[in-house]
């Protein structure tokens, strides 16, 4: 369920605030066109003895939305929203947050980390607050630290992007929450938009296709370069900043890199697991193991089995016999019966052919 401020949005989209390309000016023309627009608090940077830009921005975002909507009364602008990274590490935040209260921002997005005093001092001045999340734990502890709303960043988002699938993601949300939930990741037109509130979502959260406007602070380089791209051209890497985002592979080149060796490696990645009983004593190099080969080799078509989706199949129905077509591409799921000695009991995390694929017919 919407809240009133909410509901009459011309288009059911919120413009995320971007990093350093957000401004007053994007923002402003968002709003006019009936979106929610919004900018990070981060993005206002004064020089040291200068105004507090903060405070000057949302002056002049609130002084042109008022004239525009005296002039236009049939046709109001639509809110705006200020984004706060809400992380002990900001010390700018405490008063940032009395700039917003004093100005009555009437929506916060608020990231890294959920804080019930920030939320208090939303609600005070009579705004709400929208929290972003990447999973279904962090969605239950904003709701639970006074939250008004969910912003569900899933994977294809710019930016740090959340590695869930939207659907997944949705729809564990929805088991619970009934309240107002925005969708963020590779929506850009208007059947995107569509189909995220065919999944559940209120609203649709943009910001890439943003960085191309006219009212975009980016370089012109930047804004063609989007242009230009495509999907093909979105590299995923934590080599720049330790978590993993979402990068163009363009700007990747011009920084002196080479995009194919930033990707991130998923599926050559291992993660260990639990030796069953029968198998704690390490065979000889190259001997079967029997039973412990057998034992590994169902662990291994368990694990590489359970995708997203995992923890919606309580109703589904037994499964039926394999086609032998399905027979013959899940020979692939195969493991060697030498294979847990080589390598001990250790599953792939990814896809299936990140099994180390052997030298000899099995």
């Amino acid at each position: 369920m919407l809240p009133p401020i909410l509901k009459n949005l011309r288009i059911p989209v919120i413009g995320s605030p971007m990093f350093i390309l957000s401004g007053p000016e994007l923002v402003i023309a968002q709003c006019k066109a009936g979106i929610v627009g919004s900018f990070p608090a981060l993005n206002a940077r004064e020089k040291d003895g200068e105004p507090v830009l903060l405070d000057l921005w949302l002056t002049r975002i609130s002084e042109e939305l008022d004239r525009h909507n005296q002039a236009n009364p049939d046709h109001p602008a639509a809110p705006f929203a200020v984004n706060q990274i809400v992380h002990r590490s900001n010390a700018r935040l405490e008063r940032d947050l009395e700039i917003c209260h004093r100005h009555k921002v009437p929506i916060w997005i608020t990231s890294l980390g959920a804080r019930p005093e920030v939320n208090e001092v939303a609600h005070d001045c009579g705004g709400i607050v929208l929290h972003d999340i990447i999973n279904n734990t962090f969605a239950k502890k904003a709701i639970e630290k006074g939250a008004d709303g969910l912003i569900a960043v899933a994977a294809g988002a710019g930016g740090h992007a959340g590695p869930q699938s939207p659907f997944a993601l949705v729809q564990e949300i929805r088991a619970w929450f009934d309240g107002p939930l925005l969708l963020s990741g590779s929506i850009a037109t208007g059947r995107a938009v569509l189909a995220a509130q065919a999944m559940g979502a209120d609203l649709a959260y943009i910001g890439s296709p943003f960085i191309a406007a006219t009212e975009s602070r980016a370089q012109p380089e930047y804004k063609q370069m989007v242009v230009d791209c495509g999907a093909e051209d979105i590299v995923t890497s934590s080599t720049f900043t330790g978590i993993s985002g979402n990068y163009l592979a363009p700007s990747i080149r011009n920084a002196g890199w080479i995009p194919r060796r930033c990707r991130l490696r998923i599926r050559r990645r291992w993660i260990s697991a639990p030796r069953p009983a029968a198998s704690r004593k390490r065979p000889r190099r190259g001997a079967r193991s029997g039973a412990a080969a057998k034992g590994s080799a169902r662990s291994m078509r368990s694990s590489l089995r359970a995708r997203s989706s995992t923890g919606w199949q309580a109703n589904m129905l037994p499964p039926r016999p394999l086609s032998p077509r399905f027979k013959a591409r899940r020979c692939c799921l195969r493991v060697s019966p030498a294979w847990p000695a080589r390598h001990g009991n250790v599953v792939a995390r990814g896809a299936v052919y990140a099994c180390p694929a052997p030298r000899k017919p099995w």
